[in-house]
């Protein structure tokens, strides 16, 4: 490749990275942020964490599973072949932009049918997933399939897994300032097999 594509590209990248970046910070500022500390509580009275999202959106809440079990919740990611059942004082955590996914919806079923709380993620407050929520918190993003780029300038739920993943590391760093413990000892939990 030329000097000059090379050069076409990195203005392109910095351009990209830059609207991603915007998009994000419009989105905060449209949070509404004592609905998400709400999620808090949930997750403190909780005997065990459950996590489920497909796709990106499920890869943001793997990051979010591993920051929580570093704090010290006992966290399970649904679908592992190691993840135990769910039950009564247990909370599911799920991610659904649309709140329609049909595996989203399935987990979030049996989760209510044993007795267990559920907190969704999605874009949307009307959805089957959200009519199971005992608390939905709403990121004001683009579905997937909104391809008219009018909420968002990303490709499919790009803006809605960006800030999913804030979102959980920002509640992952309110649990961790308020509790005072030492990155030291937070990171006794880290893998070592890897």
């Amino acid at each position: 490749m030329s000097s000059p594509d090379i050069n076409q590209q990195a203005i392109s990248l910095k351009t990209n990275l830059e609207l991603i970046l915007q998009e994000n910070q419009k989105l905060a500022a449209q949070i509404d942020f004592v609905q998400l500390a709400a999620v808090i509580p949930h997750l403190q009275r909780a005997d065990r964490l459950f996590i489920i999202g497909a796709g990106r959106t499920g890869l943001a809440l793997k990051a979010a599973a591993m920051r929580l079990m570093h704090f010290g919740f006992t966290v399970f990611v649904a679908g592992e072949t190691t993840t135990p059942a769910i039950r009564k004082g247990d909370l599911l955590i799920a991610g659904s932009g649309s709140g329609t996914t049909a595996t989203i919806v399935r987990a979030a079923e049996k989760a209510v049918a044993e007795g267990a709380e559920v907190i969704a993620f999605s874009t949307s407050s009307d959805s089957p997933l959200a009519n199971l929520a005992n608390l939905v918190l709403i990121i004001p993003a683009a579905q997937k399939q909104d391809h008219g780029k009018t909420i968002s300038g990303q490709y499919a739920g790009s803006l809605f897994e960006q800030a999913l993943l804030l979102l959980t590391d920002a509640v992952f760093q309110t649990l961790w300032a308020a509790d005072g413990t030492a990155a030291e000892k937070l990171w006794e939990r880290h893998a070592n097999l890897e």
